[in-house]
């Protein structure tokens, strides 16, 4: 009866041995995994904080890249978060006709849209197409009650870019920008002040240049 109890008592310490080397290499394994895991989740996050890092220095790198047009015709907007052009542009009350503005500043308009024209080519050698501009060319009318101040306000953009594109063969339009043109009538957020009938300085077009970084690869 020992020998049998014997047995039974060797039998059931070789079984929890087995057993209990067996829980300890599935602990192992499950450590082991774990710890593979950890330095995977490590690098993934390492490797998606670098990738961050560079998209938003690429993309401040868009941001200044405007800052490289000619300041001669363009100046940055602080409050409006834009460049815009500097030169004084007034029409007459109800034209649209760009010849109605002095030759002079025509030519200072020609030479602002060859200033555009350089630095898109030279945006579009360095960024190709990853980084867009958006080119609004806004026209304004004064707040004086005229019915149809907002077609008149889009006539004077429209003569801008009609001006540069058929008279002086400079078309804005390009792979690196979209222009858009448009007539904010006697609204809009850039208003000479006062904002009122006496005020003629508002019967121009305004020009803003935009980046547009899309997706950074």
């Amino acid at each position: 009866m020992m020998n049998i109890k014997g047995k039974r008592d060797s039998l059931f310490w070789t079984s929890y041995s087995d057993l209990m080397t067996s829980l300890f290499f599935v602990m192992l394994t499950l450590f082991v995994v774990a710890v593979i895991a950890m330095g995977r989740a490590l690098r993934d996050e390492t490797k998606l904080r670098e990738l961050t890092e560079e998209k938003l220095k690429k993309i401040k790198e868009i941001e200044s890249s405007i800052e490289n047009i000619d300041s001669t015709w363009f100046e940055y907007n602080k409050i409006h978060k834009k460049h815009v052009l500097k030169i004084d542009v007034s029409f007459d009350t109800g034209k649209a006709d760009i010849e109605n503005i002095p030759l002079a500043t025509r030519e200072e308009l020609y030479k602002a849209g060859k200033a555009i024209e350089k630095f898109l080519d030279k945006a579009q050698k360095e960024f190709g197409d990853t980084v867009k501009y958006l080119l609004i060319i806004e026209g304004q009318a004064s707040n004086d009650g005229y019915s149809r101040n907002y077609e008149l306000s889009y006539d004077r953009a429209l003569s801008f870019f009609n001006y540069l594109k058929q008279n002086r063969n400079v078309d804005l339009r390009r792979e690196n920008c979209e222009v858009l043109i448009c007539g904010s009538g006697t609204h809009g957020a850039m208003r000479a002040e006062p904002d009122n009938a006496t005020n003629k300085n508002n019967q121009r077009f305004l020009i803003h240049v935009l980046p547009k970084p899309g997706i950074i690869e």
